[in-house]
């Protein structure tokens, strides 16, 4: 397999202050993301107070939390707010996100706040100019009022980090809420934020939406593109897309953040007529595969196969007939060749910083295991990668002649001691690296295809876990449509983390 590596024993993470007494959201934020970006398109309701509702709710809970980081001083938003609705009363409004408070996750580039991506070496480091999310965001008039938390470098599905801290479970702050979208996940279920963006290369919007029983959509492969990744045409792992408490919350991002760009060669075209308008279609007649843990591949924590499989009792009550199903293909082949790929494309980035001995200092042990195993492959241990990846996407394919979706957990753990850098073992299994424990995610991002995580329902100690369903390539527009009929036939965004109990 590859040796182990294990936490640094340096990784002490501290946990967060107590949060404060119970108490229900700001009208506001309480209103689904879509319904108040319409509002205040409308002129409904003003950019200022929805940046007062905003503030109020992470004044009261960012601090026990940590979800938004590098936030901007109240007087400077509430500043920014007024103006837009201004333009608004002149010209009418900037676009379809006019005046929605917005934090970029703390990989991304928005200009005028920092990206440290975690990192000591970035701590303070103020983008100069927007990345392509961040100006269409931007541009469809949405706010920021600060970044969202993430993991260093992104890597590991804990959201911790030695610049901002970590980052807690909307459900239990002294559990994790996961990553490396977890600043994302944790301000959306807590309605700090009404809309938020992310990005997905191991999990990363499917696993913290499954810890805070919210939405998560890893598009297409090209479908959001990023001209300024300084490779574009082999390094096709990750993407960025959107999160949502509904899918119909997803779907308004997707109809920003989507869409070719000249500088990406392998975008795809904008969808015809949208996302947001083409939701509200039942899913009756739908045909799920029901990988599990691919006959015991995936080591899972008792109770998380139970939870999806109630889930998929329900898609079944929604019309929609639910199929046991083992791909034709080695899981150990694919795990493999993940390792191999994502050590490449890891150590190809951060391999530069790791020569420096002052540098490398400041990287975490995950992050420089990474670099060691990527500057170790050979071309010939590519190239089967290469081919090992190739052959999944036909098994998929011929998987999709009988299916029109797979389904697996979203995670194989639920939320987990905020302390805890990551699993070592899921019970008497050791995780051999530092993000075995989800490995039940590979399938989906070893695929070009997108996948959407929903809700999945909470066990016996109120914890949430998740479905991941992967469609074919492509079909975002089918599985937002999927996403949006589970949502109206559950109502899983009607349940409120305790903290905002009446």
């Amino acid at each position: 397999m590859t040796a182990p590596v294990q936490p640094s024993p340096q990784a002490r993470i501290a946990p967060n202050p107590p949060p404060p007494p119970p108490a229900p959201p700001p009208p506001l934020m309480a209103l689904e993301g879509a319904e108040l970006a319409r509002r205040l398109v409308s002129g409904q309701v003003s950019a200022e107070a929805a940046m007062e509702a905003a503030l109020e709710q992470i004044g009261r809970l960012n601090g026990a939390w940590n979800a938004i980081v590098s936030l901007r001083p109240a007087e400077e938003l509430l500043a920014e707010a007024r103006a837009a609705d201004r333009r608004r009363a002149r010209n009418g409004p900037d676009g379809p996100l006019h005046g929605v408070p917005m934090a970029i996750k703390d990989l991304a580039d928005a200009a005028g706040l920092p990206t440290s991506r975690g990192s000591p070496l970035l701590a303070g480091a103020v983008a100069g100019r927007d990345g392509l999310l961040a100006a269409r965001l931007r541009k469809a008039g949405a706010i920021f009022v600060g970044k969202t938390n993430t993991p260093e470098w992104g890597l590991g599905s804990q959201t911790y980090n030695g610049v901002h801290g970590a980052t807690g479970c909307a459900w239990d702050p002294a559990r994790t809420a996961g990553g490396s979208s977890g600043g994302a996940a944790a301000a959306l279920a807590l309605r700090m934020l009404p809309l938020a963006d992310g990005s997905d290369m191991m999990g990363s919007l499917r696993n913290p939406a499954a810890f805070n029983n919210v939405y998560g959509l890893r598009p297409s492969m090209g479908r959001v593109p990023d001209p300024d990744a300084p490779e574009l045409f082999f390094a096709q792992l990750a993407t960025e897309g959107p999160m949502g408490r509904t899918p119909r919350d997803m779907a308004l991002l997707m109809d920003v953040i989507a869409g070719p760009h000249p500088g990406a060669p392998l975008s795809l075209p904008a969808q015809r007529g949208g996302y947001l308008g083409a939701l509200g279609r039942p899913a009756r007649g739908a045909r799920i595969g029901w990988i599990g843990d691919w006959d015991g591949r995936y080591a899972l924590e008792p109770g998380v196969a139970e939870l999806c499989e109630s889930a998929l009792g329900e898609i079944e009550r929604m019309g929609c007939r639910a199929t046991p199903v083992r791909p034709d293909f080695d899981p150990e082949r694919l795990w493999r060749a993940w390792l191999d790929l994502r050590s490449f494309f890891v150590s190809a980035r951060l391999a530069p910083l790791a020569a420096d001995p002052l540098k490398r200092a400041a990287l975490k042990p995950e992050a420089l295991w990474e670099v060691e195993r990527g500057a170790a492959l050979t071309a010939e241990r590519l190239q089967a990668a290469a081919q090992a990846r190739s052959d999944w996407f036909r098994a998929l394919m011929a998987l999709f002649a009988r299916f029109d979706a797979l389904a697996l957990p979203a995670a194989q753990v639920f939320p987990f001691d905020i302390r805890t850098p990551w699993p070592e073992r899921i019970g008497a299994r050791a995780m051999q690296t530092y993000h075995q424990w989800m490995e039940v995610v590979v399938p989906g991002s070893m695929s070009p295809c997108p996948s959407v995580a929903v809700p999945a329902g909470f066990d016996a100690r109120g914890l949430p876990m998740g479905l991941q369903l992967i469609f074919p390539p492509r079909a975002d527009l089918a599985a937002l449509r999927f996403a949006d009929a589970y949502e109206r036939a559950r109502a899983m965004s009607a349940r409120l983390p305790p903290q905002l109990a009446p």
